[in-house]
C-alpha cells in the first residue's frame, strides 16, 4: 500500500523542477498542503507581495487540479498546524523544499526533528537555488567573502538538472477540508492593487512566457541595455523566482542551452542572488547589522520630513521621485533605479539602510530577504563585497546617462513632461522662461531638491572619513 506523503508548499509554487512534489509522486500518495503562517511564512511579505502571493496562490490551485490534485490551505503556526495534518491524513511522511530565511530554517529543523522523533519520516529538498547555499566554500572550508570569487568557484559546478513535471498525483482518501484562499486574508481590504493587476499575470505560464520573451528579444542586449529603465532589456523575471514561481535551473540550464547567445552577464545575476543565500546563511544577522564593524559606529542623521518624501517620490530628482513612484504603483523598481534611489537614501539623506531595507520589502512584488539585505548593504558600503563607501551616486548624472532622453521619469513624473530633455534631469537648473513656457511652477507643480547634491555629498564623505 502506497504510503500518504504531505508536501509542504511554501516559495516552490509550481510543479515543474519541483523537487520534493516529484518524489513525492514516485513515493506514494500527495497531499499538497500551503499553510499561511503570519510570522514566518514569506516573512518578507508586505502588502504588495501578499497580493502577489494570493494571485499565485490561486493560479498554482488551478495547476495542482489540472493534474489530478488538490492544494489544501490552512493557517496559523506552521509548528501546530501542520502535525494536526499529519495525523488527520495519517501521512506517513512530509516533504518540503528548504527555505532559507534565518528564522524559518531554524524552525523548520526544530519541526523536523519534531516529527522524526514521532516516527514521521521528513525529508527536505533544495527548491530555490542551483545549489544549497553551504555547498560553495574555500579550500580552507570557509565561506567566500567575495563574489568575483565565489562566482568563478560555482561556475566550475555542475548544477543539477531540473526535475519533469508530474503528469498526474495520486490522491489518499481523507475528511480534512481545510480552509479557503480567501480565508488566508492575503488581499488588501482597500482595492489599491489595480495597476498591479494590469502588469503582473500570475502562475507557471506566466513566468514561462517572461522568460521565453526575455530571451528571444532583450537576452542579446541585455548586457548594455539592462542599465537603461525604459529600454525593456531586463527580465522582469524576480518575482516568479520570489515566490518559486518558476525555477533557477530551469532557467539557468536554458540559458545555457542557448548557442551564440550572450548568456552569461544574466547567469552572473544568478549567481550573485546565489551569494546573497550563501551570505545570509552564514550572517543572518545582516538583516539588520552592518558586516562591516565600522559602520556599526557611523552617524547617521535620520529626517522624518525627508523620509517620508522619499517614499513619496517628492524629492526634487527626477530620476528618485520616478523609481519610488514605479516601486508604489507596481510593485517593481528597475535594479539600476534601485541602486540611485538607496545611494540617495543613505548617502544624501543620512537615512539609515535598515529603514530603507524595510520599504523594499513591504512595498515590492519581489521582496527577497537575502537579495534585499545585501543589495543595502552593498549600497551602503556596510556589506561584504560592497560598493565603496566613497562612491555617491550623482542622481542627476546618473539620470541623464541611463535616461538620456527622460522617457522613464516622463513615464513616472508625468508633471514635467513638457520639460525639454536638456532640463527634465534637475528642474531646478530650468531657466524661468523655460518653466513658464513648460506650464511648470517649482515649488507647487514639482520640488525643489530637498538636498544639494554637492553639500550632501560632503557631508557623507566627513561622516565616512570619521568611522575609517
Amino acid at each position: 500500500m502506497d504510503k500518504s506523503i504531505i508536501v509542504l508548499f511554501r516559495e516552490d509554487l509550481r510543479i515543474h523542477d519541483n523537487p520534493a512534489l516529484f518524489s513525492a509522486c514516485q513515493e506514494g500518495n500527495v497531499i499538497p498542503l500551503y499553510i499561511w503562517d503570519e510570522e514566518t511564512s514569506h516573512s518578507t511579505s508586505g502588502e504588495a507581495k501578499k497580493w502577489w502571493l494570493h494571485r499565485n496562490i490561486d493560479s498554482f490551485q488551478s495547476t495542482i487540479r489540472s493534474i489530478g490534485g488538490r492544494l489544501f490551505l490552512d493557517a496559523g503556526k506552521i509548528e501546530e498546524i501542520l502535525p494536526k495534518w499529519v495525523e488527520k491524513t495519517n501521512a506517513q511522511a512530509v516533504y518540503w523544499n528548504r527555505v532559507y530565511e534565518p528564522k524559518v530554517y531554524e524552525r523548520d529543523l526544530k519541526l523536523a526533528h519534531s516529527l522524526s522523533s514521532q516516527g514521521i519520516e521528513v525529508k527536505t529538498y533544495e527548491g530555490s537555488l542551483l545549489l544549497p547555499p553551504w555547498k560553495i566554500k574555500k579550500d580552507d572550508d570557509s565561506p567566500y567573502q567575495v563574489y568575483s570569487a565565489f562566482y568563478r568557484s560555482i561556475r566550475k559546478e555542475q548544477i543539477p538538472e531540473p526535475f519533469p513535471s508530474p503528469e498526474h498525483l495520486k490522491i489518499p482518501t481523507f475528511k480534512e477540508e481545510g480552509i479557503s484562499l480567501e480565508d488566508l486574508g492575503l488581499l488588501p481590504s482597500i482595492h489599491w492593487y489595480h495597476v498591479m493587476e494590469s502588469i503582473w499575470e500570475p502562475g507557471e505560464e506566466a513566468a514561462f512566457t517572461r522568460l521565453n520573451s526575455f530571451l528571444e528579444s532583450s537576452l542579446h542586449d541585455y548586457s548594455e541595455g539592462r542599465d537603461v529603465p525604459s529600454a525593456g532589456h531586463h527580465s522582469t523575471l524576480s518575482p516568479y523566482l520570489a515566490l518559486g514561481v518558476i525555477s533557477v535551473r530551469k532557467v539557468f540550464h536554458t540559458l545555457i542551452e542557448m548557442k551564440n547567445k550572450p548568456v552569461e552577464p544574466f547567469i552572473k545575476q544568478l549567481i550573485w542572488r546565489e551569494f546573497s543565500y550563501t551570505v545570509l546563511l552564514h550572517h543572518p544577522e545582516s538583516t539588520t547589522r552592518p558586516l562591516n564593524e565600522k559602520f556599526r559606529k557611523f552617524e547617521w542623521q535620520p529626517n522624518e520630513g525627508e523620509w517620508e518624501k522619499w517614499t513619496k517620490g517628492q524629492t526634487g530628482y527626477p530620476i528618485v521621485d520616478a523609481g519610488m513612484r514605479e516601486l508604489w504603483a507596481t510593485g517593481y523598481m528597475h535594479n539600476r533605479v534601485r541602486m540611485i534611489v538607496a545611494s540617495f537614501l543613505t548617502k544624501h539623506l543620512l537615512i539609515p539602510w535598515q529603514r530603507g531595507a524595510e520599504w523594499f520589502l513591504d512595498t515590492l512584488i519581489d521582496a527577497d530577504l537575502a537579495n534585499n539585505s545585501m543589495g543595502w548593504q552593498w549600497v551602503a558600503g556596510s556589506g561584504l563585497d560592497s560598493a565603496p563607501y566613497f562612491r555617491i551616486f550623482n542622481p542627476t548624472l546618473q539620470s541623464k546617462k541611463f535616461d538620456e532622453d527622460g522617457t522613464y521619469i516622463r513615464m513616472w513624473v508625468p508633471e514635467l513632461n513638457n520639460l525639454p530633455n536638456r532640463y527634465i534631469h534637475k528642474p531646478s537648473d530650468t531657466p524661468a522662461d523655460v518653466l513658464e513656457q513648460s506650464n511648470i511652477t517649482l515649488g507647487k507643480d514639482y520640488p525643489y531638491p530637498i538636498v544639494d547634491h554637492k553639500a550632501a555629498r560632503e557631508r557623507a564623505l566627513e561622516r565616512y572619513e570619521e568611522i575609517k
